[in-house]
């Protein structure tokens, strides 16, 4: 049998039997994916944080051309050739993602908390979880106990639910404003209750709220830390971790109780706040080399001082960790350890179980022979005296004091020892620093100094041509818009402007006499750097703002005289 169809008819036959519509829809489904990624993630970022987004805009361009190409031109054939073109494209969007990602997130004006993260091990279980929260009511983070099982969440009509949404807001809030910590507190001057953040080492208040709001938050965060909330009075600590997507952040909730009532507060990767290379907590070089060379001994006492919420702890595991646990006996004498510190016995005293006193437990601590003792706070003129009169030619002690600088370390630690002698007997050296807060890079403003504002400060005014102001606001298409990065404040992160002063025989007799006249003299002398000196240099490098270097060095004002009261241990 013959067939009647012309010609052209058999090419179209044979043109449709030729084509195939999964392939290209194989190859097209990676470019959505990563178009989608491009669109609405990096570029969304880019835009955020005022990267170069042109540049970058251009590079997905050629790395999607690229990528094209290498799949039009693929000399494999057939079946063999569709799948080689999938791995191709696949492998360069793979390798793309992570080059940006990486480069990305090392840009300082991209803050810890906003960096990209690559985990696809955990799309799955968030996708599980969103489906169970669809049952549930609407809730925006994870929370997991110590225990680590997740707190479920409650049903949207209950009173429950509302406390539970009213805590996350709290939290997010915080997170938002780049809190280190949480504080729910009594007002004290009406029933009201008080949500604050530190943020770069300065209290924020947020909002006040009703004390049937607050209480509920408070019952909320200490049920999911596993503590006890029906005790509004004893002080109660307990870890948990709260999950928002692929971020994970640990908070470490405290309770206490006062006679305003209770305190709830909330601190954001305690870990992380104390985890710091010696190289980066704002050493100049010449203290640098100081510190190493005043660590490199294993006696007597080096005094470290800063101020409440001040770095303290920071500074203490620093220097202790300069010191090899593995080799050496190094200890710890701490009210709640904030990290780890491998191969060192970290002590935990507890003031409110019965037993020994925070002085004996220290002199128990010192008769075990170690060779480096490090001690978060010196509370009372008993544990001071244990410190002073410690075997000083076979332990090293660093004691954390409460104090502006140098000078004042050394006065109150004498005064606490109540021996002149003996205090100076002791003494090696005083690490003491403030805190400053480093000026955004992404909206400083630039301005030049007057000359009788440079003579005030001592700078050379042929030489400071330029110095930095906060500013808050960045332009975005010729509008005032609030900075990004940090969130309007002019300010984001901290820095330490350091004092390092060891002392030799020469100085420990003018401590001795209590020639504290000459002992400044002889500091002056020796030309150590003040923590004056040290903020302008920032200061003058562009690292900071002068209204930041008056605040942190002006005189504190005295406070006012109150009843002696039981005090619990000041945080660092």
């Amino acid at each position: 049998m013959f067939s009647t169809a012309s010609p052209a008819q058999a090419i179209l036959a044979e043109g449709l039997i030729l084509l195939s519509i999964w392939k290209p829809v194989v190859l097209l489904l990676p470019f959505i994916g990563w178009c989608w990624l491009i669109s609405t993630i990096f570029d969304k970022h880019c835009a955020r944080f005022f990267l170069p987004r042109a540049q970058w805009n251009i590079v997905h361009m050629v790395v999607g051309l690229i990528a094209l190409a290498g799949a039009l031109f693929m000399p494999v054939q057939g079946i063999g050739g569709i799948f080689a073109s999938l791995g191709l494209v696949i492998v360069l969007f793979a390798i793309h993602v992570a080059v940006f990602v990486s480069i990305v997130n090392k840009d300082e004006r991209v803050p810890a908390t906003h960096r990209l993260r690559i985990n696809l091990s955990k799309l799955t279980a968030a996708r599980e979880a969103r489906a169970a929260a669809k049952k549930q009511g609407k809730v925006e983070l994870v929370v997991r106990g110590p225990d680590k099982n997740v707190v479920a969440v409650p049903n949207s009509d209950t009173p429950e639910f509302q406390a539970r949404v009213a805590s996350e807001s709290a939290v997010l809030t915080g997170m938002d404003n780049r809190a280190t910590e949480i504080t729910l507190a009594p007002t004290g001057k009406d029933p009201n209750f008080a949500l604050s953040f530190l943020v770069d080492g300065q209290r924020i208040q947020n909002r006040a709220m009703p004390a049937a709001e607050a209480q509920a938050i408070m019952a909320f965060w200490k049920a999911a830390a596993k503590l006890d909330v029906a005790d509004m009075r004893k002080r109660q600590t307990g870890d948990l971790t709260v999950e928002k997507g692929p971020n994970k952040t640990k908070i470490r909730v405290t309770s206490v109780g006062s006679q305003a009532g209770p305190r709830l507060s909330m601190l954001l990767d305690p870990e992380m706040q104390v985890r710091r290379k010696v190289e980066e907590i704002g050493l100049l070089e010449n203290q640098l080399a100081d510190l190493r060379k005043l660590t490199e001994s294993t006696q007597g006492v080096v005094l470290i001082a800063g101020l409440a919420d001040g770095g303290r702890t920071t500074a203490l595991y620093t220097v202790t960790k300069l010191h090899d646990a593995y080799t050496q006996n190094v200890q710890t004498l701490e009210y709640e350890p904030q990290d780890i510190l491998e191969g060192a016995k970290q002590n935990r005293f507890d003031p409110q179980a019965e037993g020994a006193e925070y002085s004996t437990t220290l002199r128990s601590i010192l008769r075990r022979d170690p060779q480096v003792v490090s001690i978060a706070e010196v509370p009372d003129a008993n544990s001071a005296k244990e410190i002073a009169k410690a075997d000083h030619e076979r332990v090293r002690i660093y004691a954390g004091l409460m104090a502006n600088n140098a000078i004042d370390a050394i006065i109150k630690y004498v005064k606490l020892v109540g021996d002149q002698e003996l205090a100076a007997k002791s003494l090696r050296g005083v690490i003491a620093f403030r805190l400053l807060r480093k000026v955004c890079i992404n909206c400083r403003v630039p301005y030049q100094p007057p000359p009788d504002m440079l003579k005030k400060l001592g700078l050379p005014a042929d030489k400071v041509k330029q110095l930095m102001k906060k500013g808050g606001q960045v332009l975005i298409k010729n509008k005032p818009e609030v900075c990004p990065v940090c969130q309007g404040t002019g300010y984001i992160q901290q820095d330490g402007c350091f004092e390092i002063s060891p002392l030799d025989e020469a100085e420990r007799e003018m401590i001795r006499t209590g020639n504290i006249n000459g002992l400044r003299a002889e500091f002056r002398k020796r030309g150590m750097v003040t923590i004056q000196q040290a903020a302008l240099r920032k200061a003058v490098d562009g690292f900071t703002t002068i209204e930041e270097v008056l605040r942190i060095t002006a005189e504190p004002a005295p406070a006012p005289a109150q009843p002696a009261q039981p005090q619990a241990p000041a945080k660092a």
